[in-house]
């Protein structure tokens, strides 16, 4: 039975558009100095970043409006339309290519990635199929299985781009939904493993991912090579201290290092505002974050409680990759930070993923 609806999570909200302001301000600062170089504007990645974040904006407010439980009847057609694009894009000559991926589709400067599409597709649908058959979730053949069966084509489109970081994402995500409906821990641990024997080879069947591997361990064995990023990266973060360069002072950022604006733009924030500016960015995810999964565990139905900790897991999985690359914990891989990196797509749909977790906040006894 639905419940009264009531005001959306105020926390949710100031986190987000407060996260979106520094992601503004930040692609102007890591940006400025290529957009000039390479567009003769210093604002014009900036003023994309401004468009789509006002088109996301006015698209969470939609979303936060509706009522959620009809997005259950869209799923099945949102899903199969994800498929359509992930099918499509990889097609050579429709789809664009960027750093070495196949992964957009569109003219020029104005594409979208079907993969941002398929991920939150992924979560809604999966969320209405454990709504509807969560008791079947201790049984690997009848609850697991068709779960895996859907989210490991959704992966294979996506590895046929390549785009290991989006489809990590996507899988990890996946795994937290079924955790979290009550799957066994037999089925989990047997799941850890074959996703880490599958991904292992996913890496061995390209010299590339190898390189990164090896650059990862030690980023000194190759520092013109695979380990660029990784030692620019660092030298962005060093420097900053405590405090920071000063908002615009960064040095990397002048063609030292590969995408300052996007992947890497968490380590340009370090390097000009310091480890006090980094800590206070993360400190609003763990707002949102908080928030996102106290959303969920207060739902009124299991539908509101797997959608929204399918969205707040997909995000929490995303900033912990993405700052992980950054800082070196992780192999570089082309994951981009929500709200902060410069991008249409991803930008536009992570907006309308808060949309609907603001929608659910709107009929939760919250505390």
């Amino acid at each position: 039975m639905k419940k009264e609806r009531g005001m959306p999570d105020i926390l949710i909200i100031f986190s987000t558009l407060a996260l979106l302001l520094v992601g503004v301000v930040m692609v102007y600062s890591a940006s400025a100095v290529i957009a000039y170089h390479e567009m003769g504007d210093y604002f014009y990645y900036v003023k994309r970043q401004i468009l789509f974040a006002a088109l996301g904006v006015i698209a969470m407010f939609v979303m936060m409006n509706l009522d959620y439980w009809d997005l259950r009847k869209w799923s099945r057609l949102f899903l199969l339309l994800c498929f359509f694009l992930l099918l499509v894009v990889v097609i050579p000559g429709v789809g664009l290519e960027r750093g070495g991926a196949r992964s957009w589709l569109g003219i020029g400067a104005f594409s979208i990635q079907p993969s941002e599409f398929a991920k939150l597709g992924i979560v809604l649908f999966i969320s209405h199929y454990l709504s509807l058959h969560q008791k079947k979730i201790t049984s690997f053949w009848k609850g697991i299985l068709p779960i895996l069966a859907l989210s490991g084509f959704a992966f294979g489109l996506i590895m046929l781009q390549p785009d290991l970081g989006t489809g990590t994402v996507l899988m990890g995500t996946v795994l937290l939904l079924i955790f979290s409906a009550g799957a066994r821990l037999i089925h989990l641990g047997s799941l850890a493993l074959a996703g880490f024997v599958g991904f292992a080879a996913l890496v061995m069947a390209a010299p590339y991912r190898i390189a990164r591997i090896l650059a990862f361990l030690d980023p000194w064995s190759d520092p013109l090579g695979a380990g660029y990023q990784t030692i620019q990266s660092l030298y962005a973060i060093g420097p900053g201290g405590l405090f920071g360069l000063g908002l615009g002072k960064s040095m990397q950022k002048y063609n030292y290092l590969p995408e300052p604006y996007n992947d890497f733009i968490f380590a340009i924030l370090s390097e000009e505002l310091g480890f006090i500016g980094g800590s206070l960015l993360l400190l609003l995810f763990i707002l949102l974050l908080w928030r996102g999964f106290r959303t969920a565990a207060t739902a009124p139905d299991l539908f509101g409680t797997f959608l929204a900790t399918g969205i707040t897991g997909m995000i929490a999985i995303q900033v912990l990759i993405n700052i992980g690359v950054v800082t070196g914990f992780f192999p570089v891989t082309g994951i981009t930070l929500p709200f902060i990196s410069a991008g249409g797509s991803s930008l536009s749909i992570i907006l309308v993923a808060i949309g609907i977790l603001l929608n659910i906040s709107r009929f939760t006894g919250r505390g």
